[in-house]
């Protein structure tokens, strides 16, 4: 099956997990993080799910699914360890025209979870189609070794650069060509050594006076 690749903006959103077991605590975690509003439909909960149930993070449906269970969602996770619950909950977000994702059969549904690396605001998706997880987190891993969180801080800088030459000035071919020479300088590997002064003098050198790390309301760093 051919997925079109698409972020979700899901803060606020409901979001619905039918499943209280490993799967599905995985699949809170990367929610959770992402700005859901979760709600968690199973009769027994995994220890680290039933700790954000008690600190009210998420909500908790203690009893199995049952249809109707998903009026109001925006997204919906089939997560049990049972493969005809899995389907049933597919068919009635399907009928409701849900997004739904099904742990033991993607082709089921309509969406899939990819393996994901996160640094900051950076986020590098893996996806297999579903025809092999393990393949997906052996490449998780090695891109968890090769971009460490030095790339999302420099992102933070880029994006702080973008911001204020955007209001500063309307020259699209000039900003281009400022981002074009950032995106390949050597900012990641300053930020990652912390040679912040150098930070501040290829700021300046590209984008000219004001852009350093405290132009850019970024504070003050002290380099190593």
């Amino acid at each position: 099956m051919a997925f079109f690749p698409l972020n979700l903006d899901i803060r606020e959103r409901v979001v619905t997990v039918v499943g209280g077991g490993a799967v599905a605590r995985r699949k809170c975690r990367a929610l959770l993080e992402a700005g859901a509003r979760l709600t968690v439909i199973a009769p027994l909960l995994d220890p680290r799910l039933g700790e954000l149930r008690d600190r009210g993070v998420i909500a908790h449906v203690n009893r199995g699914y049952v249809p109707g269970d998903l009026a109001g969602a925006f997204l919906v996770f089939a997560a049990t360890d049972t493969p005809a619950v899995n389907r049933a909950v597919a068919d009635e977000a399907r009928s409701r025209g849900i997004l739904v994702c099904v742990a033991d059969d993607p082709a089921r549904g309509n969406v899939t979870l990819p393996s994901v690396v996160r640094r900051g605001d950076l986020l590098i998706a893996i996806s297999t189609g579903g025809k092999s997880p393990a393949l997906a987190r052996a490449i998780r891993e090695r891109l968890e070794r090769e971009f460490g969180p030095e790339y999302g801080e420099a992102l933070e800088i880029l994006g702080a650069v973008r911001e204020k030459l955007l209001t500063l000035s309307g020259n699209t071919a000039y900003n281009k060509k400022i981002f074009s020479d950032l995106a390949v300088s050597p900012l990641v590997e300053l930020v990652r050594s912390r040679r912040y002064d150098e930070v501040d003098l290829l700021l300046t050198r590209l984008a000219g006076p004001g852009f350093t790390l405290e132009g850019l309301g970024l504070g003050k760093k002290d380099s190593a």
